[in-house]
């Protein structure tokens, strides 16, 4: 379901972007006024130790790696924030053929830009919440910010990269070849995504099945920004939590991504979607 938005927006403020577009059914919290998310954000503290890193340690969160898969809930619903190209809000790239594509680290025409980052592959596995069954066919929109922590089409605005549809295979996977995404003030790292029925609903930008988003574990994207192409990212995430993030504070457990990986060789990110 889609949420509404509007154009306006601070190209900086991440609480700015995304809280007044947060209007999500599970939160009664998300309703509150701009001055106590403020302070909300500020008082911001250590991330939970939950969010700990694959890289590290912390138990695989079952997905794009083939283990093994069951029923259980739904991901949670989220906002998909003020810049999701899907027409919802005005610009519509999901009706150009040529964003149905693995690659999405290149803008595609008029644009010709390529995403500068961390080289990632984001792993997506689709199934019905009620049995675990794999959802072959279904297609997932997938965006995000770059490196500079910006979004393409709306503050990158002569270029269209980082976004993308692709179609699940029969274990109801989806693989797309992207950079790792920057971390910007009031946010913590994340990545938009939408769930269709297949492609032709994506395509039409209509009708999505679920709207969410999926969370970076902290260790990772410590290292990750170390590379001078993440600008703030590094200063931005020094003062997040998981546990006070707007879309994440009331639980992340079905939304952290599993990440494997370093920057020299890239990473891959996981995670497993019932819907």
């Amino acid at each position: 379901m889609h949420d509404n938005h509007d154009d306006t927006h601070d190209d900086f403020g991440g609480l700015q972007r995304d809280a007044a577009h947060l209007i999500d059914r599970r939160r009664a919290f998300a309703v509150l006024g701009g001055a106590g998310l403020v302070g909300l954000l500020a008082a911001c503290g250590a991330g939970s130790s939950t969010a700990t890193s694959s890289t590290t340690g912390a138990p695989a969160t079952p997905g794009a790696q083939g283990a093994e898969t069951g029923p259980g809930p739904a991901i949670p619903s989220e906002t998909a924030g003020p810049y999701p190209a899907d027409g919802s809000n005005g610009p519509n790239i999901l009706t150009d053929g040529a964003v149905v594509r693995p690659d999405i680290t290149t803008s595609i025409a008029p644009y010709s830009g390529t995403a500068e980052g961390v080289p990632a592959t984001v792993q997506l596995t689709v199934v019905d919440a009620a049995n675990g069954d794999p959802l072959p066919g279904a297609a997932v929109y997938l965006w995000h910010c770059t490196a500079e922590a910006q979004y393409s089409i709306y503050e990158v605005t002569n270029e269209n990269y980082l976004r993308g549809v692709q179609e699940a295979d029969a274990a109801g996977r989806v693989s797309f070849s992207t950079i790792f995404p920057g971390c910007y003030a009031g946010r913590w790292p994340h990545a938009h995504f939408e769930v269709y029925e297949g492609l032709a609903e994506a395509n039409a930008g209509r009708n999505a099945v679920t709207t969410s988003q999926f969370a970076l574990p902290r260790a990772d994207c410590e290292a990750v920004y170390g590379d001078a192409r993440y600008g703030q990212s590094a200063a931005n995430l020094g003062r997040l939590s998981l546990t006070r993030d707007i879309a994440f504070a009331d639980g992340w457990e079905d939304q952290l991504a599993t990440v494997a990986g370093s920057n020299d060789g890239g990473y891959t990110v996981s995670l497993l979607v019932r819907v």
